[in-house]
């Protein structure tokens, strides 16, 4: 289950897209609807998303002393990279994707960069089939050891896991200490 930080905006945002949608269905007869676009700014992409039924995630930059500047997702999670993937491309998938959950999001969703991130947010097709956000064509991740905002346990893990960067750049392993997260067994090929 997704959790889902509901800022004022969104909730005025879908107050008003609910309220066009009720307006225009007493008004109109003729029911004319189109699907809504990857929008640049967060006041028309909520409404859109809104009327659509789906959300709006917006991508924040984080900076640390130690790690410098990295991005967050849902409830301002760490997001992570994966050394062993490719543009577009995830190598997680199956048991790995247990640990390292992809950051997906719906057709009808949103994605919504924050100030400084300048990497460009995109989506790939996962063999799943669910869509995966990427920032310069780098798949992210969270990691099911972090469990709150500002968590970076997986940071360095296994020397192939960094915090996602705002501008897509992957981290340097040697620029980037090493994790030892607790209680997760064996580091693995993941």
């Amino acid at each position: 289950m997704r959790h889902i930080t509901v800022t004022p905006l969104v909730r005025l945002g879908a107050l008003f897209g609910a309220t066009l949608l009720i307006v225009a269905a007493c008004s109109s007869s003729t029911g004319a609807s189109s699907a809504p676009s990857v929008a640049a700014t967060a006041a028309p992409s909520v409404a859109a998303s809104a009327a659509a039924g789906g959300e709006t995630y917006t991508v924040a930059v984080v900076t640390d002393a130690k790690l410098g500047s990295y991005i967050t997702g849902e409830d301002g999670k760490t997001l992570y990279t994966f050394a062993a993937d490719s543009a577009n491309t995830t190598a997680c998938k199956d048991a790995c994707a247990a640990m390292w959950p992809p950051f997906t999001v719906e057709s009808d969703d949103t994605l919504t960069p924050g100030a400084g991130v300048t990497g460009a947010l995109t989506t790939f097709a996962r063999p799943d089939g669910k869509m995966q956000v990427a920032i310069n064509g780098r798949p992210l991740y969270y990691f099911a050891a972090d469990s709150k905002a500002g968590d970076t346990t997986g940071q360095g893990f296994a020397g192939k896991w960094f915090v996602a960067t705002p501008t897509g750049v992957t981290a340097s392993p040697a620029a980037s200490p090493a994790a030892s997260p607790s209680g997760s067994g064996s580091k693995g090929a993941y």
